[in-house]
């Protein structure tokens, strides 16, 4: 099978079903589960800038052929030293469309989108030792592993390690 055209697109109010059922459907985000989560905040959060606000957002991840929601991609700012800006992106996509090559063509693009809308230099994303498939995502979207950040999360009742990965403002774009 081909893999299915996407894009990326901003919120829209039907999208909030998708996030109250990952704040409350245990197993849906697989290894990032951290528990119930207010299924009431993407709708405060959405009213309040649409999920496009100067230090964070979302966007949607749609499949063009059957005009429906796959999951989202996600960014955060973070800071290393006083100036040195940076992305942290992550994605959730719905079991049904995981692998399926879908999620490295949506961080590529966000990484796409970021770095023609800002200026940072660095995106970053942190993943689990054991998503396998994540680490391999990731690599196909242009970033490379830069190594392991110990004892980073909290999940499952014990302190884990993470990997980190990075995509620079001058490393070429796979699309």
């Amino acid at each position: 099978m081909a893999d299915p055209s996407i894009r990326l697109r901003p919120v829209v109010e039907n999208d909030l079903a998708m996030f109250r059922r990952f704040a409350i459907e245990p197993g849906l985000i697989g290894l990032d589960w951290a528990g119930f989560r207010d299924a009431q905040a993407p709708a405060r959060r959405f009213a309040i800038d649409g999920y496009l606000g100067p230090d964070d957002g979302r966007l949607m991840v749609e499949v063009e052929q059957e005009r429906v929601a796959a999951g989202f991609v996600s960014w955060h700012a973070g800071s290393y030293g006083a100036t040195a800006k940076h992305w942290e992106v992550g994605i959730a996509l719905l079991p049904e469309w995981r692998g399926r090559g879908i999620g490295w063509r949506a961080q590529a693009m966000l990484c796409d989108y970021l770095f023609t809308h800002t200026p940072v230099q660095r995106i970053q994303a942190g993943t689990h030792p054991e998503n396998v498939a994540e680490q391999k995502s990731l690599e196909k979207a242009g970033f490379q592993l830069e190594g392991v950040v110990r004892a980073c999360e909290f999940r499952a009742g014990q302190w884990r390690d993470g990997y980190l990965y990075s995509r620079l403002r001058d490393d070429p774009s796979p699309l």
